[in-house]
């Protein structure tokens, strides 16, 4: 898949993990369900760090726009599960800093997002984000559009799990449409899955 990016935007590296996750992790310092599953900002930080590092880079796409924002992507049916390693390192911060009962609302969470994915070919968004110094900026729009655009080129649609509704209408104003709303568990905020069909070029 080739991807045509902005001057302000560029591939991450297996070098970038760190950078990649710090600005993943701060932008979801806010988010309401990552708040109910983890409790707290270092549980968030670890754990997409390690995402970043072990799945995404190794498995997927991921771009950096400077230090102010950051997406990552998968295949549909590429391969998510976190190796041993990066399970118990995962399950180690979550349990060393997230509230009470967090490690098992992350596993937890993880298996309804996994039994709720479509099966179809398509590209998956992980995450995308911006540090808050970074908000307001047109980061988010330069780095999701390189993705849409090669979708619509490759006639692939795109899928997400929008986890904070004040992201709705951002999504939407790029084609994406409500699926359905996914319980990661009692209680937990909605999360939203969203669909994309690829434009006709």
């Amino acid at each position: 898949m080739q991807l045509e990016l902005p001057d302000n935007v560029r591939a991450a590296t297996q070098a970038d993990w760190r950078q990649l996750g710090d600005i993943t992790a701060e932008a979801f310092f806010d988010d309401p369900v990552n708040k109910w599953i983890f409790g707290s900002n270092r549980a968030i930080k670890s754990t997409f760090t390690v995402l970043a590092r072990d799945i995404y880079l190794k498995n997927g796409l991921c771009y950096l726009a400077g230090d102010g924002g950051a997406t990552m992507w998968s295949k549909g049916d590429a391969n998510r599960t976190p190796p041993l390693m990066a399970i118990l390192s995962i399950a180690a911060g979550v349990a060393r800093w997230g509230s009470k009962g967090a490690v098992g609302r992350a596993l937890k969470a993880g298996e309804v997002m996994d039994a709720n994915h479509p099966h179809e070919p398509h590209m998956y968004l992980f995450s995308i984000g911006t540090r808050k110094a970074a908000r307001g900026k047109g980061l988010g729009k330069a780095l999701i559009r390189p993705m849409l655009e090669a979708c619509d080129r490759d006639g692939l649609p795109a899928y997400l799990e929008n986890s904070n509704p004040d992201n709705t209408g951002f999504y939407m104003s790029h084609g994406f449409e409500h699926m359905k709303y996914i319980e990661v568990g009692p209680g937990a905020p909605p999360l939203q899955a969203m669909w994309r069909k690829p434009k006709s070029q």
